[in-house]
């Protein structure tokens, strides 16, 4: 028998997106936003509260970064989740990760994370609250061990984050089902 849940964000699973930019002062910036996702071929839409340091950042530089966080560094993801850049002047530094200018964008790399996207700020929308931030993906960086013999990610080796709303929990990847476009082939003949 079903049960009412009332009115919650119901989607599972929930990317772990770590978005990066860099402050006035040329520090490094990152946090750990779930609502997020692609939204077009080249494009990747954010959610932010407009009260974040990110969204000031990304206003007056115009770019970011996009990085998938990974199993091995669940706990520097989740300290950038809950720690605000607001307050917390050395909240990066705490983490030991390391970061790089992007060769496409104003806005840094984090060493330590496997896939990074380099965005520029194409539109900015506000509604119900909160600012969505979209941004056109100019390239995209993976680091070779996440690589499969074809040059293309493979999500097991990404080991990637997820984020469970229900739970409050991380997860990562699970066993491959199933190829896309293929499993439900069988229903275009009937």
């Amino acid at each position: 028998m079903a049960k009412d849940l009332g009115s919650i964000p119901a989607v599972f699973p929930m990317p772990v997106l770590m978005v990066a930019t860099y402050g006035e002062d040329g520090k490094v910036d990152v946090m750990n936003v779930a609502w997020g996702n692609i939204c077009a071929m080249d494009k990747i839409a954010l959610n932010l509260a407009p009260e974040r340091k990110t969204l000031k950042n990304i206003r007056a530089k115009k770019a970011f970064t996009v990085a998938l966080a990974d199993e091995a560094h669940v706990k520097e993801a989740d300290f950038l989740g809950t720690a605000s850049g607001n307050t917390m002047a050395d909240k990066f530094e705490r983490t030991g990760l390391h970061a790089s200018k992007s060769a496409h964008v104003d806005a840094p790399v984090i060493a330590e994370f496997p896939l990074t996207m380099e965005c520029e700020l194409v539109e900015e929308r506000e509604s119900f609250g909160e600012v969505k931030v979209t941004g056109k993906i100019v390239n995209v960086i993976a680091d070779e061990k996440v690589l499969d013999a074809d040059g293309k990610v493979d999500a097991k080796k990404l080991n990637a984050l997820m984020f469970d709303q229900f739970r409050n929990t991380y997860y990562t990847v699970g066993s491959e089902i199933a190829k896309a476009w293929r499993v439900g082939a069988e229903f275009m003949k009937k």
